[in-house]
């Protein structure tokens, strides 16, 4: 353990009574038996493209570089989450590859000693650095296309090439950084009827394509439920024209349920967060490119350890922030509900 100044760490009112009974050993347990073995870390809020359903065309401030936690403070952050449990870490963004020396990130991280190391990613600049980041460690990849139509591609994106992207898979795959996951955020009327096309393309190429429900999570605000198209009705159209099962492998608290080709070509998921929630089973927190816990993508209740670390607190201190933050964690997101109430910050800002 890290040795260093002494720090005070403020317990707000709001939360002393949920850390009556909160464990100060053990795994990292929320207050409804939930353990926690996944963490997202952003290590960059930066993206070199404007996708539709997640960032506005212009206007968006980014972070300055000096708020952003250094490589020294994540491995640390990410050394302490190790000591308390966390088993799988992805790095995220933005885009975390617009980060200059992430190679050098993922070969520290993978120093930690975590059974998954893995990174979710646009695409555009991957296949360049496939090879190298998995000579640093990183298991695996999942990527970002949501049109198999170069300029509808575009066009969803705000720029980008789709050749680009299908070459980086391929590179990625060549890297051994599989299985690969391919990411289609679906929107009614944009690209859903690509729906059997992606279908195909995991039954040709082998590689997962999980579907995401569009979630409120949007900077430009402009949400809707109409665009939103359901996983069971993703699986129901799949399914007409190729059969589909369960996978044999249960889900657990993974985010996306899995299925399997009844005729063995292949795999999609189907990531329900609005209508399907998986609350009961999350086991997942986020820290943002700034420093700050977050114990449910969609809550804006945030807990600053970048703070802690920056004035001397110990890995002891930053210990028990993770705690706090996973024992204020509510039973689930809320979306469905009439009092839900957007999160103040959108994906990017948050960290994927």
């Amino acid at each position: 353990m890290t040795t260093s100044v002494p720090v005070r760490i403020t317990r707000s009112p709001d939360r002393v009574s949920t850390e009556t009974a909160m464990p100060t050993e053990g795994p990292l347990v929320d207050r409804f038996g939930r353990v926690h073995r996944d963490l997202r870390i952003s290590i960059t809020d930066h993206c070199n493209l404007r996708c539709s359903y997640c960032m506005p065309e212009a206007g968006l401030t980014f972070l300055p570089r000096d708020r952003l936690l250094t490589f020294d403070e994540i491995v640390r952050l990410a050394g302490v989450a190790h000591g308390l449990g966390i088993t799988g870490l992805r790095i995220t963004g933005g885009e975390p590859l617009v980060r200059r020396g992430v190679e050098r990130l993922v070969a520290r991280l993978s120093e930690v000693g975590f059974d998954d190391l893995a990174l979710t990613t646009n695409g555009t600049a991957l296949a360049k650095m496939a090879g190298t980041l998995s000579r640093a460690g990183l298991h695996r990849v999942n990527v970002s296309c949501d049109s198999l139509r170069p300029e509808r591609f575009a066009r969803i994106r705000r720029g980008g090439n789709l050749a680009v992207v299908l070459d980086a898979m391929d590179e990625a795959e060549r890297a051994g950084l599989t299985p690969l996951k391919v990411n289609v955020v679906l929107l009614r009327g944009r690209n859903d009827d690509e729906v059997l096309d992606f279908a195909a393309f995991a039954r040709d190429s082998g590689r997962i394509v999980r579907f995401i429900e569009f979630m409120p999570l949007d900077a430009d605000g402009r949400w809707e439920r109409e665009l939103l198209v359901p996983g069971r009705e993703v699986r129901e159209r799949i399914s007409a024209r190729w059969p589909l099962e369960p996978s044999p492998a249960p889900s657990g608290p993974a985010p996306a349920q899995s299925f399997r080709f009844t005729d063995g070509r292949g795999e999609i998921g189907l990531v329900s967060s609005v209508t399907e929630p998986f609350c009961g089973t999350c086991d997942r927190l986020r820290l943002t490119a700034e420093g700050r816990l977050r114990n449910c993508l969609f809550s804006d209740d945030e807990t600053t350890v970048v703070d802690v670390l920056r004035a001397g607190g110990t890995d002891e201190d930053v210990a028990w922030l993770f705690r706090q933050a996973m024992w204020a964690k509510l039973p689930g997101h809320g979306i469905n509900d009439p009092g839900f109430l957007r999160p103040a910050r959108s994906m990017s800002m948050i960290g994927g």
